[in-house]
């Protein structure tokens, strides 16, 4: 009896699609995104864009950098400016030449009907580019970020399609960045801190993890919880990093600094008044 030859439909991933472990996103992406959704034509239901940044050997993609690309939709089409994005890529290649493209972004919720298109134009872009994905709308006050790579469909040695694959988001923030993430989250605010509110936030929150600490170290002197070495060794590690001052060097310190935040801001007023003047005024001038 004759075998019939099968046909076997499978997902097919390249060398490169494989090496790809985690998309490490830098917090200053994520703000320059929702800044630019802020921004967008009043008819725009989101934004696409550009992601610049650099691979690593071990397959974590660094993203660094991103610039919007204007585009027009119409229904399962997607038209973008395609000059302006390489005008905006020597742009950027001259400041930074180290960075190349990784990928492009998109708001809102997951992969939606258009993206494949666009996700091909940027694969000939570069091989094996990224896909990001967030959430500006901050449903459920939690900003959405995803990242994703494309897999082929194959029908035996002919691609038939492309799937998406989620891969992991690295996101790290440094404390006042954490700050100006937890305010993007709120959906309404009635303005945005200023440097001594915002420092006022991050000193109760050095006090509250100072508190913390304390109680621990009491829990474990007094028995009512087990000690645990990598804590301990990462608190002698916090306590040798600190300066030994005495505490009228200290005060005298943090005084200093203090101040000299404080006239900065005033110069910065002073400019900002400056500026204003001198607008108005050349605006006067030019009246007839």
């Amino acid at each position: 009896m004759a075998v019939s030859e099968r046909t076997v439909l499978q997902f097919g991933t390249s060398s490169t699609t494989a090496a790809v472990l985690t998309a490490k996103v830098n917090p200053l992406v994520i703000f320059n995104i929702c800044d630019c959704y802020v921004r967008r034509p009043d008819q725009a239901e989101r934004v696409i864009g550009t992601l610049l940044g650099s691979v690593f050997p071990d397959g974590t993609v660094d993203i660094r950098n991103s610039y919007v690309v204007p585009h027009n939709e119409f229904s399962d089409q997607v038209a973008l400016d395609i000059e302006y994005h390489h005008t905006m890529l020597k742009s950027h290649l001259k400041v930074n030449p180290q960075e190349v493209i990784v990928g492009w972004f998109s708001t809102g919720l997951g992969v939606t009907g258009g993206s494949a298109l666009i996700h091909e134009f940027y694969s000939r872009e570069v091989s094996n580019s990224i896909h990001l994905t967030v959430d500006t709308g901050f449903g459920n006050g939690e900003g959405t970020i995803k990242a994703y790579v494309s897999v082929n469909l194959s029908l035996g040695d002919r691609p038939l399609a492309a799937q998406f694959q989620e891969i992991p988001v690295d996101l790290r923030m440094i404390e006042a960045e954490r700050v100006g993430f937890d305010i993007l989250k709120t959906t309404a605010v009635d303005k945005l801190p200023t440097d001594l509110e915002g420092m006022e936030v991050l000193m109760e929150r050095l006090l509250s993890l100072i508190n913390d600490v304390h109680k621990y170290v009491d829990d474990v002197v007094e028995g009512r919880v087990a000690p645990d070495n990598s804590i301990g060794s990462l608190i002698s590690e916090s306590v040798a990093s600190l300066p030994k001052l005495s505490p009228l060097a200290f005060d005298k310190l943090i005084n200093d600094s203090l101040q000299d935040h404080l006239l900065l801001l005033y110069l910065s007023s002073i400019t900002r008044t400056q500026l204003s003047l001198a607008e108005k005024l050349n605006t006067a001038a030019q009246m007839p």
